[in-house]
């Protein structure tokens, strides 16, 4: 049986010689009896995207996966790759999930459009669970279907004309997302990074924590602690500086607390715990890692109604226009899943599920320590970073993807400092980790 459209898409692979890596474009073509003909529309491209490098990183990890199981159909892969949760969600949270859903079917339970910004209830919670005593209102929180959907309306928020700073290394969303807006120039060739962005080295050999008295001022300072992909959380004296630094330079803080559950010391959960900065921050999280909703899709945004414009006008008011006008709210049933999440009975659940992969750190950090590698993270975080010096991390990407049928991510795709790192996740289940470190001991 024929398709019913005879149009075709095809893919040209093109392999960048500076990093090792394919990068995939989409070439779209039509088939007329046989012969290929290309069309093209009038319209430009938008020339912001034309200044992306390459693809987008965990996408093209995936793409170099599904060759090698091409190439080794019958090997077994394991990912040490992609943060993805692996453990089933505790049932309390998928019950009431699944019962709202159900409600959906009657006329007493049906509901449609909900409030933009979240539940009442679960505004609520959010801010009783995570901010408590730290001065947050439940009309601060706006709920979301994820951080990294959050990153994007707060980069509409800014607009092109914002000049912003990011740790390096850094996840990959915000430096891609502040091409796309407008706010990066063009790429210095022979390191990789993007003019107009300063990057903000964050290293062994300061920490993980940057040289605040070398950096200049920008509008906005993205800051993700625990950081991924380091897995660094910064202390309170060191979030003390960011904060400090911020007030002095009039500038934003984005503050990524996405792993914040994780943190096992006495290093600050949230920016707000640190003293003023309710007036220089926004925090994003996510339920995606707190809870396993990588799926489910949930997260939210908190912005103080002390946050003001230099003319004064609150943040808050126009990221609430935003979030009106380019988001129908989260979905009713991942809500419902959020706020079981964080009942007695959920977040019990949820937390022992968190240590599960915190023990997975534990055997892969013992796993590379003792291989004689100087190996990060692993303990406030569920990444860690793993260091091979003198290598490019694509290299040694590939070389293990070869022998020992393991994905991970070459630290390059989080910035100019991960060149020659990797990353490896936590995420996974229990005999997949053991198997994952007898092969790397095996390998290394």
């Amino acid at each position: 049986m024929q398709p019913e459209s005879d149009t075709t898409f095809s893919f040209a692979i093109s392999t960048s010689i500076k990093l090792g890596r394919p990068s995939i474009r989409k070439i779209f073509t039509s088939q007329d009896n046989g012969n290929v003909t290309s069309y093209r529309t009038k319209v430009a491209r938008n020339p912001t995207l034309e200044r992306l490098q390459y693809n987008y990183l965990f996408p093209e990890i995936s793409a170099r996966e599904l060759e090698h199981i091409k190439k080794y159909p019958n090997a077994k892969v394991i990912s040490l790759g992609i943060g993805d949760t692996t453990e089933p969600l505790p049932d309390v949270v998928a019950s009431s999930m699944a019962n709202y859903a159900h409600s959906l079917s009657t006329r007493t339970g049906y509901r449609g459009y909900g409030a933009e910004q979240g539940s009442k209830e679960l505004r609520k919670a959010i801010a009783e669970t995570f901010y408590k005593d730290m001065g947050i209102k439940d009309t601060e929180v706006f709920v979301s279907d994820g951080a990294q959907c959050d990153i994007s309306r707060l980069q509409l928020l800014f607009g092109s004309k914002m000049s912003i700073a990011v740790q390096d290394p850094i996840f990959p969303a915000y430096i891609d997302s502040s091409v796309i807006i407008g706010q990066a120039g063009d790429v210095e060739k022979e390191s990789g990074s993007y003019k107009n962005i300063q990057y903000m080295k964050c290293e062994p050999e300061n920490s993980f924590f940057p040289d605040l008295s070398k950096t200049g001022r920008t509008d906005v300072i993205f800051f993700c602690s625990p950081n991924n992909p380091t897995g660094h959380a910064a202390s309170r004296q060191q979030l003390e500086q960011v904060v400090r630094f911020a007030q002095e330079n009039g500038s934003i803080i984005v503050y990524d607390s996405a792993y914040a559950v994780y943190i096992s010391d006495e290093s600050p959960r949230s920016i707000y715990e640190i003293p003023g900065a309710e007036k220089v921050a926004i925090e994003v999280s996510s339920f995606s890692k707190i809870a396993g909703f990588t799926g489910v899709r949930l997260g939210w945004t908190v912005v103080p109604k002390e946050l003001l414009y230099s003319n004064g006008f609150p943040v808050i008011n126009d990221f609430n226009r935003i979030v009106c006008t380019c988001f129908n709210g989260a979905s009713r049933i991942a809500q419902a899943g959020g706020l079981a999440s964080l009942s007695k009975e959920g977040f019990k659940a949820v937390i022992s599920l968190i240590d599960y992969y915190k023990e997975n750190a534990e055997i892969l950090l013992e796993t590379f320590k003792s291989m004689g590698l100087r190996v990060y993270g692993g303990v406030n975080a569920p990444y860690l970073w793993v260091h091979f010096p003198g290598s490019n991390s694509w290299d040694v990407f590939g070389e293990i993807l070869e022998k020992t049928h393991i994905i991970t991510v070459p630290g390059s795709g989080f910035g100019p400092a991960g060149k020659e790192f990797i990353r490896v996740t936590a995420f996974g289940q229990r005999e997949n980790i053991l198997e994952a470190s007898r092969r790397l001991r095996s390998f290394l």
